[in-house]
């Protein structure tokens, strides 16, 4: 059979390897993956291999937001991950290289490898260089916040119009450290890519020659029989946790590394995310919080100069191995902050002392919620309800004016199971910014946030409404209070008044009775574990 496709007697004599690839042209952050793909087929073949490329979905979250394909992003991630596996299983394949760029695509193709545990390596496609609008840099985030500000009557059509046309002018993941950043940079700081792999934009050369080294690399990984859950340790995961609050990543880093962690089968829960993060300060100056994007990042020197700054103030097991083979202290050895520029701060003047996630529990999350505390300057907020069953509700009342000051606005049935798939709130979030609100209201659901989200969104309630969470039992009125420092979600209930409304709870008629939906729903865990799903 593969000597149809023009494979020799040499090419069999030689490892054959798999490249994964999530390449789409349906959407730019892994439009040019074929391009990468051929850099590392070039790599595998001078080191010694046979590369074959197969293909996997990506679905790209941003065109899906605020409408029912946002529900397809979640899910995509397990079913990236299950057609690798398949792949890898149905050829036997000695080693992989698997390729992503957005959001889902990367955590998916970790997931796989972790599964899998053969001999492999990730490359990451890069990101998107930002566009320029009334004479600043913009990103994907300017766009959704606008439209907020379009129907507040601070923006016009035109102006929309022409944010839109230039926020993004070429191919690559999105610029922020929104999701896709995030997880580049959680995956490099795993040490599962060669290094400063994450901060190179989609269009570089440098992106290129990460291909080639990339290529050439798997052959030493295999060579030397490197296992991705001899890298995936309970110490990586710290780094991995670490790196993510030092670059003020997005909250669904969360769910990832819980979902690559049940792979890898190490144990990791909400209160290591909480405890890690917590402690290690903000030293990267990014979007949406900050001022800067990914490319800004690889101008002073790449993921490598944030990683180093984390080892020597303590935050980094230095001994961790990378899949390569060299320590991650070695690979840092020799890196130094450049002076004279604004977008990395060392640990001693960080952008703020804490760049990580809260964990909030009490009686409206009795399994836990996130929030990222570098998304508000705000600790605490007290506020009547605002409940709506579905992000749309929720959208058409913020964009039309009718969620005020204090209001705490909870959108619920948006959990893994309810949605299904766990829509991001972004179309909401980005419309109350853009209206002026995102320092007077608070946001509370069971479904999850863009990276590209700020402002005090709590998100993943768990559990969810669709599972008789107590989310599900609001009502308009109730005062919620959330108390950041103390770790506290509470509605002000008596418990006797959430039993009487828990037994006139019914649980919501399926939305989906067949297809990919309808079998999620059925398999899907909790976000509190990731959102696995599980075949029992």
């Amino acid at each position: 059979m593969l000597r149809a496709i023009g494979l020799t007697d040499e090419d069999f004599e030689r490892p054959i390897i798999g490249i994964a690839n999530t390449w789409t042209e349906a959407q730019p952050c892994n439009y040019h993956l074929r391009e990468l793909a051929l850099e590392v087929k070039r790599g595998v073949r001078d080191a010694g291999g046979t590369p074959l490329e197969f293909n996997t979905i990506a679905v790209n979250d941003a065109i899906g937001m605020g409408h029912e394909g946002m529900k397809a992003s979640l899910i995509s991630r397990e079913v990236i991950a299950d057609s690798i596996e398949l792949c890898a299983v149905a050829y036997q394949f000695d080693a992989l290289v698997t390729i992503g760029a957005c959001d889902k695509t990367q955590p998916a193709c970790i997931m796989a490898i972790a599964r899998l545990n053969l001999p492999s390596i990730y490359l990451y496609g890069g990101s998107i260089p930002p566009g320029e609008y009334d004479g600043r840099s913009v990103t994907i985030q300017d766009v959704f916040e606008a439209v907020g500000s379009v129907k507040r009557g601070r923006m016009t059509l035109a102006q929309l119009r022409e944010l839109e046309c230039s926020a993004c002018p070429t191919y690559g993941a999105c610029g922020g450290m929104f999701t896709a950043n995030t997880m580049a940079s959680a995956i490099e700081a795993l040490g599962l890519t060669v290094t400063n792999c994450a901060a190179p934009t989609a269009p570089s050369e440098s992106r290129h020659q990460l291909a080639y080294e990339t290529g050439r690399a798997v052959m030493a990984v295999l060579d030397r029989n490197v296992r991705p859950r001899d890298v995936l340790t309970r110490d990586a995961f710290d780094n991995a946790i670490a790196t993510v609050a030092a670059m003020g990543g997005s909250t669904n880093a969360v769910l990832h590394l819980l979902a690559i962690a049940y792979e890898a089968n190490v144990k990791l829960d909400l209160e290591d995310i909480d405890r890690v993060g917590s402690r290690v300060p903000e030293l990267a100056d990014l979007k949406p919080a900050g001022r800067y994007v990914m490319a800004d990042v690889e101008r002073v020197g790449g993921l490598p100069v944030v990683l180093k700054l984390l080892l020597d103030a303590g935050f980094l097991h230095g001994e961790c191995v990378t899949i390569t083979g060299e320590k991650v202290e070695d690979r840092l050895e020799g890196v130094i902050l450049p002076p004279g520029q604004d977008v990395v701060h060392d640990s001693k003047t960080p952008i703020r002392a804490s760049g990580g996630f809260a964990i909030l529990r009490g009686d409206l999350a009795p399994d836990g919620a996130v929030l990222k505390t570098t998304g508000s300057s705000r600790r605490y907020h007290r506020g009547p309800a605002r409940v709506f069953d579905s992000e749309e509700e929720a959208f058409r009342e913020v964009v039309d004016g009718r969620v005020g000051d204090g209001d705490v606005v909870v959108v619920r049935y948006e959990g893994p199971k309810g949605g299904p798939g766990m829509r991001e709130m972004l179309a909401v979030t980005a419309a109350i910014v853009g209206a002026g609100l995102a320092e007077k209201v608070a946001l509370l659901t069971d479904g999850r946030f863009s990276g590209a989200t700020h402002g005090l969104m709590v998100g993943h309630v768990s559990p969810e409404a669709a599972a008789g969470g107590p989310i599900a039992l609001l009502r308009d009125g109730d005062i919620v209070e959330i108390d950041v420092d103390k770790r506290k979600l509470r509605a002000e209930l008596s418990k006797s008044e959430m039993a009487r409304r828990k037994a006139g709870w019914k649980p919501p008629t399926p939305k989906y009775r067949h297809g990919v939906f309808a079998k999620y729903a059925k398999l899907v865990t909790s976000a509190s574990l990731g959102a696995v799903c599980l075949p029992e």
